[in-house]
């Protein structure tokens, strides 16, 4: 059994031979890897090959690989219940947790996954203000639903046009996208249609196209200007809440929206996503309100046991700190070598635990106009040249990187010997 082989055997049966596309290799060419065990910071191939993993299942995992106290809790589950499609305390026990510790989440409904969370709090914000109008921001992603999977449009600031096959325009008609770090345009746009606009959706730290860290103003100007509207800001924190500190970006600068979005590590590594915020917001979902949100498997004893048990250690251990100091510690000295052996000058971008490597430029990368031509195909040859050394990233030059607590120290120099001896070999070609 092989790779090769199975994704040959996979196309026959799944588009594409996969079930998200990154996981095709599309974006760097050659056969995906399949995995079949993963264990603290390491994964093992189906053929037995050991790699170090960076991707951390695109987030989810804080605490690594079926870290033992979490896995303990999930033993446990095995034993209790796979699920009810009842009210039961675990889900109670994870809502009662985070209300809490963040104080501008209120009320939580968990649903299955990011874009089922961005989906329902896009009609709580529509439902609340009476309006229809959706602004997002070219280069954040918010999962799949028809009304946010568009881009920028060539004409007038604001208009927009469809990021995918079989999304008909009257689904996307009313949904608004501007430029990241554009404040002239945002004033603009909200003097046009401000009035109309029920809600700004944003990644407050975008990390789906590159890593493109916002400056602190300019999300404070989306947030004045939706209030003074009458508009509702929405951060989505699938990836950055409790991960770049417990009370994600919004913590980190000071900015309470009125509806937050989480998933990921929420879910200590099993399928959860939560929509979340003020009382008088969510009081508006059903049965309390008039906004139908349904799911057969949401609040899954699994997802809320072990999510509970993920956010506890985050909560009492407070790995944050030590975190960015490694990640600053990795990017830094692997940017260093790629800069010795590639020919090219690299720049590694870090915030928290996530990095992302891209070739240098003078100013800071805050929108998708900024990344500099050609990063897809370096990318790429980087990719394989690790990958062949057993370091695993994710395959895409704009998707981000993770570190875990299990990254120690030792096994990010393990990692910088494997990689110094994959550049050595093939740059030397």
């Amino acid at each position: 059994m092989n790779s090769k082989d199975l994704f040959e055997r996979s196309k026959k049966v799944s588009p594409g031979g996969v079930h998200s596309p990154v996981r095709s290799f599309a974006s760097v060419g050659g056969t995906p890897v399949f995995f079949q065990k993963a264990e603290g910071a390491k994964l093992f191939d189906v053929e037995g090959k050991e790699y170090i993993d960076y991707c951390q299942s695109f987030g989810p995992l804080l605490f690594g690989h079926r870290h033992p106290d979490i896995a303990g809790v999930v033993r446990e589950t095995v034993e209790t219940a796979w699920s009810f499609g009842a009210c039961e305390p675990y889900s109670l026990e994870l809502a009662e947790f985070i209300t809490s510790k963040i104080p501008w989440v209120e009320k939580i409904r968990f649903v299955n996954s990011g874009t089922e969370a961005v989906m329902s709090a896009l009609r709580v914000a529509r439902a609340s203000t009476g309006r229809n109008k959706i602004l997002k921001f070219d280069g954040c992603y918010h999962g799949h639903l028809d009304a946010l999977l568009v881009k920028a449009g060539s004409g007038l600031a604001g208009l927009s046009s469809s990021d995918s096959a079989g999304i008909g325009i009257e689904m996307i008609q009313n949904t608004l996208v501007l430029p990241l770090d554009d404040e002239s345009s945002l004033e603009a746009l909200f003097q046009k249609e401000g009035e109309q606009i029920a809600v700004v959706v944003i990644e407050p730290l975008p990390a789906n196209y590159g890593l493109l860290i916002q400056r602190k103003e300019f999300l404070q100007k989306i947030s004045m200007l939706a209030k003074n509207y009458g508009a509702l800001v929405l951060f989505d924190e699938v990836i950055s809440g409790f991960r770049v500190g417990f009370q994600g970006m919004a913590g980190e600068l000071g900015i309470e929206p009125d509806l937050v979005c989480y998933g990921k590590i929420l879910g200590g590594g099993f399928p959860v996503g939560a929509y979340a915020g003020k009382a008088k917001y969510m009081d508006l979902v059903a049965p309390s309100g008039p906004v139908y949100q349904a799911g057969t498997l949401s609040a899954n004893p699994f997802g809320m046991r072990a999510g509970l048990a993920s956010l506890k250690k985050a909560w009492n251990e407070n790995p944050y700190k030590t975190l960015e100091e490694d990640c600053r510690y990795f990017t830094g000295e692997l940017a260093s070598l790629l800069d010795r052996y590639t020919g090219l000058k690299w720049q590694a971008i870090c915030h928290g635990s996530l990095f992302w490597f891209k070739e240098f430029s003078e100013t800071p990368v805050r929108n998708l106009t900024q990344i500099p031509k050609g990063h897809k195909e370096n990318f790429a040859r980087l990719f394989h040249t690790l990958l062949k050394e057993g370091i695993y990233l994710a395959p895409s030059g704009y998707e981000v990187g993770f570190l875990s607590t299990v990254h120690t120290k030792e096994i990010l120099n393990e990692t910088l010997n494997k990689a110094e001896s994959g550049l050595k070999k093939e740059y030397s070609k």
